[in-house]
């Protein structure tokens, strides 16, 4: 059976893990990571394959694994991408998901958290890169300033993101960074390994990864 990503948005279960990992994210002071995030996560990684040429199949597989990517986090952080890749197996198997689709999702999932990543797939690889560029002030919740750690100050500096794509050529992640808040270097003193692992990702795809702030190209 062919499932659909809205199958898995209305899906009462999946609804509850994410917010439920959330709710724990919360308690250890992350950055957002429910519905905001895991569906901008879900269109990001199928726009850059729809933008690829690749088939409406295969973005509709990235949509589902973007959505349900950090569903483990509500047994723990540690780990999360492991964990979560057997909960959407199990999800997706009582749905009655086709066993290639289901293997290609959860494998997608498994990959993604920068510890253990590596993109295997193309669509491992466009949730990697939609995943590890969701950078924007409004995932920050901590409302006093005078508290922010470094993810808080470096995420709440970003009042502009856009990832725009030529295709046989380049990815690009184009961010306006409020320098009042942080300094470049701060972005990359907690993002470095992220934008590595992008680029590995941007060349599974055929691509150069780039990376510019303020106007100027860093990667």
């Amino acid at each position: 059976m062919k499932i659909t990503y809205q199958d898995v948005r209305k899906n009462e279960a999946v609804r509850t893990y994410i917010q439920k990992a959330d709710e724990s994210l919360i308690a250890l002071g992350y950055t957002e990571h429910s519905f905001a995030h895991v569906t901008k996560v879900a269109e990001t990684a199928a726009n850059i394959l729809l933008t690829l040429g690749y088939s409406e199949r295969e973005a509709e597989l990235a949509r589902i694994a973007g959505f349900l990517h950090d569903i483990g986090n509500v047994i723990n952080r540690v780990d999360h991408a492991q964990s979560g890749a057997v909960m959407a197996f199990r999800i997706l198997d009582n749905m009655g998901s086709d066993p290639e689709d289901t293997a290609t999702i959860i494998t997608a999932i498994g990959n993604h958290d920068e510890s253990t990543a590596f993109p295997v797939n193309p669509i491992a690889a466009a949730l990697i890169l939609a995943d590890k560029t969701d950078v924007r002030y409004t995932r920050v919740r901590n409302i006093d300033p005078s508290s922010f750690d470094i993810h808080d100050k470096v995420n709440y500096s970003v009042k502009e993101a856009d990832l725009s794509i030529v295709k046989g050529e380049h990815i690009t992640l184009t961010i306006k960074i409020d320098t009042t808040m942080c300094v470049v270097m701060d972005y990359f003193e907690i993002f470095l390994g992220r934008m590595k692992l992008c680029r590995r990702a941007a060349e599974k795809l055929g691509l150069e990864f780039r990376l510019n702030i303020n106007g100027q190209q860093l990667i």
